[in-house]
């Protein structure tokens, strides 16, 4: 549950819009984990360092301080499991970085593993075995020495048992008081936390020790190099050759074919004598429509889009486009969106565009599962690029336009025949009238400002295609080969968002899009599912729920997000929750719920929820309680009140909140 405060606006400018939501619980989020590993991996390392038994050596507990630091992310996605559901704003100033304490606690109990001794019938865990990854070949790491001070230390500190040196860097190095030193070491598996302070309490040197700590003599990530036994080495490397080369000479012989390659074996011929590879390698059986053709085809998508561009007889660049896709070579820079195959055409493919954008030669091909874009550098100079993006199941909508080319913070679209006229708007101004954009001949366009090519978001251009048939398409570049609609709407019948409703609402959801971009999407929708009333006439607020639909299907992603009254119209709403492969929100489950902790402009705490229409009931407990008859609800509570929601449907299922 996020607090919010009418007071703390945040410009468009200011994106991402807040921070990622912190779960109302004692949940911590595998992104806010590694956000907090990744800021202190160093001081993460030096705890594991200190706490591994100093018979290791120094070599090895190196990497394994950093094997231990690099485990510690969770695995999965989403979060890790404890605690309930509703996420908040802001945490407490001086309160604890919960994804800092929780990868400590992971740190700490994989060092204390390691200095369990292995028994005979039980499983190594682990920590106890030397670290597969990082690992050096040749050479060996230790930190930089210190002074007659920091070895005393050590030698104090290695005649320590585990719980014991924990203790002590938990003391020295985290500064946590006795209480909390109990908590985090009985959390970790220490068996007598009481009893590792009492034998930490017999180090010398008190503070002055402590302070050692931070020094660069146990400082893992700062290290000196020196090598192996050179020798040795030597031997071991040329009896590796030996082993690889006796390998290679047995695959080769066990690999010799029985026949397959013979002629009346059913086994086509090599790449390079099969018909249909020859064939989707000939630029002349490449598929070219004639213009006008969409005008009476019964579907309108890439295939009837008509070959254009001035480079579009060009043999020799339409050669090496289809070489370059059936035979990338190692300096072809090849991406392809998620769920999208790389591989090359089995046949003849449909050209949709050959000619120059900016610094590049382009070729737009079709081979109706994928669309591909080969490009190279006007000047001749190496290097080419070769990108992937899955366009089954296309539509009108779908197939308005593709993106040809990129140049620093802007982007080209080739839009399709059938749109009669393009404009670039503004979606963080929902007021402003759009601007005319220029296209050749052969449908290409100008040159616009892309949101996905920027990290702040100042504004969020984007493309709106009238058809000819008068309908009218709001596109916007996402990273990807092809744009993704936006609509507005229930999700049974969403429209395009080109109605004045649909322009306020993205004016303060746009910039949430960056949390999509380069993940395969198809489309987005915008859904108001409810409007409240907030408590003490702080007006009407607006709960909206986004959905990215991707071309392949599955990895749709949802947000719930919580608009209070704003002094601007783009001033951006607070993303409550998000989830990824979930239902809610779409054809299949078009309803939602969320929740957010609120402050008045009074300064009372709020929590707030709200259900789309099918919810009969919402119930909340945990550090606030009550319940409604209705889909909305407002409980008195406390800053930072943790709760969890939860409704019921008309029909009596009762469904919990969206996280």
């Amino acid at each position: 549950m996020l607090n919010v405060r009418p007071q703390d606006a945040v410009t468009a400018a200011d994106t991402p819009v807040l921070p990622p939501p912190v779960p109302l619980g004692s949940q911590v989020g595998v992104e806010e984990a590694e956000a907090a590993l990744v800021e202190h991996y160093p001081r993460l390392v030096r705890i594991a360092y200190l706490v591994l038994p100093p018979t290791l050596g120094r070599n090895r507990r190196v990497l394994t301080a950093h094997a231990i630091a690099q485990r510690s992310l969770p695995r999965g996605r989403g979060t890790v499991p404890g605690g309930a559901a509703l996420p908040r704003a802001r945490r407490p100033e001086g309160s604890p970085d919960p994804g800092y304490a929780f990868v400590r606690d992971r740190v700490l109990r994989q060092a204390l593993e390691a200095g369990l001794p292995l028994r005979r019938l039980a499983r190594p865990r682990r920590a106890q075995l030397p670290p597969l990854l990082p690992h050096i070949w040749g050479l060996r790491v230790f930190p930089r020495s210190g002074g007659a001070d920091e070895l005393a230390l050590d030698q104090r500190l290695s005649a320590l048992s585990g719980p014991a040196r924990a203790a002590y860097v938990l003391r020295g190095l985290e500064r946590l008081p006795d209480p909390q030193v109990r908590d985090v070491l009985a959390a970790a598996g220490a068996a007598a936390p009481g009893a590792a302070l009492a034998e930490a309490d017999a180090v010398p040197g008190g503070k002055k020790a402590a302070a050692l700590l931070g020094s660069p003599e146990f400082d893992p990530c700062s290290l000196q190099v020196r090598p192996t036994d050179l020798m040795r080495r030597r031997r071991h490397a040329t009896a590796g050759l030996v082993a690889v080369a006796a390998l290679a000479v047995c695959a080769a012989l066990l690999g010799l074919p029985d026949g397959g390659w013979r002629a009346e074996s059913a086994a086509a011929p090599l790449y390079a004598r099969n018909p249909a590879a020859e064939a989707a390698l000939d630029p002349d059986r490449l598929t070219r429509v004639v213009p006008g053709a969409w005008r009476h085809s019964t579907r309108r998508d890439f295939s009837v889009w008509p070959a254009r561009g001035r480079l579009v007889d060009d043999r020799g660049l339409l050669r090496r486009a289809l070489a370059v896709w059936a035979r990338p070579g190692a300096t072809v820079q090849v991406s392809a969106t998620p769920g999208t195959p790389s591989g090359p055409p089995m046949g003849p493919s449909h050209l949709l565009f050959a000619g120059e954008a900016g610094a590049a030669r382009v070729v737009l091909l079709h081979d109706g599962l994928r669309v591909a874009r080969y490009a190279e550098p006007r000047d001749g100079s190496p290097g080419a690029a070769l990108d992937f993006a899955r366009t089954d199941g296309a539509d009108a909508a779908s197939a308005a336009a593709l993106v040809v080319v990129r140049a620093g913070a802007d982007v080209r679209y080739l839009t399709a025949p059938w749109v009669r006229d393009v404009s670039v708007r503004d979606l963080l101004a929902p007021t402003a009238r759009p601007r005319p954009l220029p296209r050749d001949t052969h449908g290409l366009t100008a040159p616009l400002p892309s949101p996905a090519q920027v990290r702040a978001c100042h504004a969020w251009h984007a493309l709106e295609a009238v058809e000819a048939g008068g309908g009218a398409r709001v596109l916007t570049d996402l990273g990807e080969l092809t744009p993704a609609r936006l609509t507005f709407g229930p999700p049974a019948a969403p429209k395009d968002a080109t109605g004045r409703a649909a322009r306020s609402s993205w004016a303060r959801t746009a910039c949430s899009l960056a949390g999509v971009r380069s993940h395969g999407v198809r489309s987005v929708n915008a859904w108001e599912y409810a409007h409240q009333r907030l408590p003490e006439a702080n007006g009407t607020a607006t709960w909206l729920c986004t959905r990215a639909e991707t071309w392949r299907g599955g990895g749709g992603r949802v947000m719930a997000q919580f608009h209070p009254p704003a002094d601007r119209p783009a001033a951006p709403g607070t993303v409550v929750a998000r989830a990824e492969d979930a239902p809610a929100c779409g054809v299949r489950e078009p309803r939602a719920l969320a929740g957010v902790l609120w402050q008045s402009q009074a300064g009372q705490w709020y929590v707030l929820a709200a259900g789309s229409g099918q919810y009969a009931s919402l119930t909340v407990s945990g550090g606030a309680a009550g319940e409604s008859d209705g889909p909305l609800l407002a409980v008195r509570a406390r800053e930072g009140t943790r709760a969890e929601l939860n409704g019921r449907l008309t029909d009596g299922t009762l469904v919990s909140a969206l996280h």
